[in-house]
């Protein structure tokens, strides 16, 4: 496989006027935690680690990865023309200027001092990206879950953001991926749908027998916290989503023995036993 540069965005969106703030808080969605950068490497990866014959799915998820590195573009692009025109010259005026202040108040440094007015690989408070954030399990039922959270994380930031702007440019381009955030949203519920019809459960994994689970607790709902609202929940009583039967269970039974553990060694100087 080899990918191939188009000079050319995905969707053509321009800002109405430079907004060095805002510049920072589109960070969130290149660099953060749900950001592109995650989606798009966490994808290629799983694409990348699907064994067997399972070609639809790996080409769904190459397709949707190889889209997020074309957000990343586009939101690079954004930030780096929100930073167009930024006064980063005022800042030692900016105490004495409220307008200025305002304007470079909440800007972040490093897009003028390491970035030269640029995009960074990092989130709206500047730390940089991990490759921690990212989920390739080799388990398309376990991924596509995960995949299905972040996308749902994503369109949730980029709605937020959103709304704390009036630039009708910006709000074009976050339009843009709200949408995609939809399709993609859909399609991991397609995809899990599909694969637990074809796996025949939809626990993971699906290939752990019954006998292996402890018997008496794989479809109790335990009442742990006060009050008892959540037996009014589907998940607390009637059929569960694998064909068993949930029950809700009120002040269940402890049934380990006491925490004790035995001394550690003398080397180690934790406090010793009590004497007798």
């Amino acid at each position: 496989m080899a990918f191939l540069h188009r000079k050319q965005l995905v969707f053509d969106a321009k800002p109405q006027s430079s907004d060095p703030l805002f510049a920072k808080k589109l960070q969130e969605l290149i660099g953060g935690q749900y950001g592109e950068m995650t989606i798009f490497m966490q994808y290629l990866f799983q694409g990348w680690n699907t064994r067997g014959k399972h070609e639809k799915y790996k080409d769904l998820i190459m397709d949707t990865g190889t889209e997020e590195i074309g957000h990343v573009e586009l939101l690079a692009t954004m930030v780096a023309r929100l930073l167009d025109g930024a006064p980063v010259e005022e800042q030692e005026k900016a105490a004495k200027d409220p307008v200025i202040e305002a304007v470079l108040g909440g800007m972040n440094p490093q897009h003028a001092i390491v970035a030269g007015m640029g995009a960074m690989p990092a989130d709206s408070n500047g730390n940089r990206w991990t490759a921690d954030y990212i989920i390739a399990s080799g388990n398309l039922m376990a991924d596509f879950r995960a995949n299905l959270n972040a996308e749902s994380q994503g369109r949730l930031q980029a709605a937020r953001l959103y709304e704390m702007t009036d630039d009708p440019g910006v709000k074009e381009m976050l339009s843009y991926l709200i949408a995609r955030d939809t399709m993609h949203q859909n399609q991991w519920i397609a995809a899990l749908q599909e694969l637990a019809e074809e796996e025949g459960g939809i626990i993971v994994p699906t290939t752990v027998k019954e006998d292996k689970e402890a018997e008496g607790f794989s479809h109790q709902l335990f009442n742990y916290s006060e009050g008892e609202e959540s037996r009014e929940g589907s998940w607390a009583t009637g059929a569960s989503p694998d064909g068993k039967q949930f029950e809700y269970v009120d002040h269940p039974k402890i049934v380990g023995g006491p925490l004790e553990l035995k001394p550690a060694p003398a080397a180690l100087h934790n406090t010793p036993p009590p004497k007798k």
